[in-house]
C-alpha cells in the first residue's frame, strides 16, 4: 500500500480500498496492514526524517521506491508501535526488502532501521517491545 501510493501518487485511502479489491486477508491482517500503511502515511515526514538521518550520504528521493518504503514501514513501526519488538521489525522489514527489492536492499534495510532504533527507539526493553 505505502509503495503503491507513493508510486502513483494516490490517497493512502483510495490505495486501500483498492488493494482489498485484488487481496484477501484475515480480519487481523487486514485491521494491522490498514493501522500501518495509514500510520506510516500519517508520520510519513518524521519517519522521512528519521530515514534520511541513518541513512548516511543518501537523499531519500534517491532510494530505490522498494526500499524506500519498507524502511518507511519499518521506520514507523519501530517510532510509533512500541508494542512489536525492534528486532521483529527489522527481522519482518529484511525479509520484504529480500523479497521484493535488489540483492544488496536486505542489508541497507538493516542498517538503516538498525539506526533508526538507536536512536529514535532509545532504551526499550524486551517487555516494552524493544530489544535491549
Amino acid at each position: 500500500m505505502l509503495y503503491q501510493s507513493d508510486v502513483t501518487g494516490e490517497p493512502m485511502e483510495s490505495v486501500i480500498a483498492s488493494f482489498w479489491r485484488v487481496r484477501t486477508a484475515t480480519q487481523g491482517a487486514r485491521e494491522m496492514a490498514e493501522r500501518l500503511a495509514r500510520g506510516a502515511a500519517r508520520e510519513r515526514e518524521r519517519i522521512d526524517r528519521a530515514i534520511a538521518a541513518a541513512a548516511s550520504h543518501w537523499r531519500l528521493e534517491r532510494i530505490a521506491a522498494i526500499e524506500r518504503n519498507v524502511l518507511r514501514l519499518g521506520a514507523y513501526e519501530l517510532i510509533m508501535e512500541l508494542g512489536t519488538p525492534a528486532s521483529v521489525v527489522i527481522d519482518e522489514a529484511v525479509e520484504l526488502a529480500k523479497r521484493f527489492g535488489e540483492a544488496e536492499s536486505s542489508a541497507f534495510v538493516n542498517g538503516v532501521l538498525d539506526a533508526i532504533r538507536r536512536s529514535e527507539g532509545g532504551e526499550r526493553s524486551e517487555e516494552d517491545g524493544g530489544d535491549e
